[in-house]
């Protein structure tokens, strides 16, 4: 399906979309005053109005993956009013005002292409908000596996405020259309794009000259302990491990212990496994998604066997979940879907073995004692981690934090000086 003009049109539609695209329908808002970041908050605040109200439920139900509603509940105060306000004033304050040539005004850079993630349930949408709050247009290719859920929030946008449909596009397309993807890419002043090395190098042959390219890759997280970490913290872990299933940038892939000892490490995983399969029987409690657990946990297993090269991994089955002990201390990727490594990384070593990862890192969990926080947090962020938290908030969002180290609205504007004359 396409969104285009507040409305939903079948596939069909797709070339007439375009072609009136690279006509009138982009150069009409664009000729017109910017969109004022107020129509936006107050379609959104109706939005969350509805949300609130549990009049969105069906909607949610139809097109979100289970879990939605609980990670909504989790972000909505990062979506109110207030808090966009603030965000505002923080991202794109100063930015423009008066200087001693004139001045300075803020712009929207046009036209945003957003190659959307489908990691995510809402990221989608929640990118083209971003540009609608800065004064873009947004034409957004859809992930697969969207399930209507975008498509759906622009409905209700476009029907709360019409005003906003001549900057909300949606396109159902997959991947391997270059074609169409180039034709959209052309119309674009800045592309968004969210994936790994081969979606962010594909997007690059596909930007035109004097397109910027603003790219959220693909990130790791981890958490790193010192000391001995408290039981409710741990708790805290292991409950993200299992809700996150690691498929979100600030998900947990490694647990880092502050040592070298693989005795210690080997002493670690026995006492996290019993909490670490609580959460999985708290998160699983339907026989499918118990059967779903056992299932990627049966295949780390099995993955484990196999791997023959690793002759020193230690593995530690659960019911539901599972640890690897492994003495290489580079960063990877976990096995995923409550199955998580483990692995020794002396505080000396952190930098050493981080650097090879330089502008993937994300997220730290970090558990240590109080006396230890400050030095380690300074320690891991000069490795190039952007975000140090406690365990349990590494996939939440925090009140007016950055995204990956920068401020997303600051890149979705321009800066015009004007001179007095």
């Amino acid at each position: 399906m396409i969104f285009s003009g507040g409305k939903l049109l079948p596939d069909r539609e797709l070339n007439a979309v375009i072609a009136g695209l690279e006509a009138r329908g982009l150069s009409d808002p664009l000729s017109a005053p910017p969109l004022e970041a107020a129509v936006v908050l107050d379609a959104l605040e109706a939005l969350g109005r509805e949300l609130d109200s549990g009049a969105l439920d069906p909607l949610i139900a139809q097109y979100a993956p289970p879990g939605a509603r609980e990670e909504l509940e989790r972000v909505r105060p990062q979506i109110s009013r207030a808090a966009l306000e603030e965000r505002l004033a923080l991202e794109l304050g100063g930015l423009a005002g008066p200087r001693t040539f004139g001045r300075s005004e803020l712009r929207p850079l046009g036209v945003l292409l957003h190659v959307a993630p489908g990691n995510m349930a809402g990221l989608p949408a929640f990118t083209a908000v971003e540009g609608l709050l800065t004064g873009n247009i947004n034409l957004v290719k859809l992930p697969r596996g969207d399930r209507g859920l975008t498509l759906a929030v622009f409905q209700a946008l476009a029907r709360l405020e019409p005003r906003l449909s001549p900057y909300l596009y949606a396109f159902d397309l997959s991947s391997q259309h270059n074609g169409t993807l180039t034709a959209l890419a052309s119309l674009a002043d800045g592309i968004v794009t969210w994936g790994g090395d081969g979606a962010v190098s594909a997007i690059r042959g596909l930007a035109p000259p004097g397109c910027k390219l603003i790219e959220w890759g693909h990130r790791l997280s981890f958490a790193y302990l010192s000391g001995q970490p408290p039981e409710e913290e741990l708790a805290a872990l292991a409950e993200h491990i299992v809700r996150t299933g690691g498929l979100l940038c600030s998900s947990c892939q490694v647990i880092y212990l502050d040592g070298e000892s693989m005795e210690r490490a080997a002493e670690f995983c026995e006492h996290f496994l019993p909490i670490l399969e609580g959460a999985a029987a708290q998160r699983h409690q339907t026989l499918g998604q118990a059967a779903q657990a056992a299932l990627y946990a049966r295949e780390a297993a099995l993955e484990q066997m196999v791997d023959r090269a690793r002759s020193r991994d230690r593995f530690f089955p659960g019911r539901g979940c599972s640890i690897t002990l492994r003495e290489d201390p580079g960063l990877e990727l976990s096995h995923l879907h409550g199955n998580v490594l483990v692995k020794p990384l002396p505080r000396r070593e952190i930098i050493p073995v981080l650097r090879p990862q330089r502008g993937r890192l994300q997220t730290a969990g970090l558990i240590c004692p109080p006396r230890e926080r400050e030095g380690l947090a300074a320690l891991l962020a000069r490795a190039g981690v952007n975000r140090i938290t406690a365990p349990g908030h590494m996939s939440d969002a925090l009140p007016l934090e950055a995204h990956d180290g920068e401020y997303p609205l600051r890149r979705y504007v321009r800066v015009v000086d004007i001179e007095r004359q």
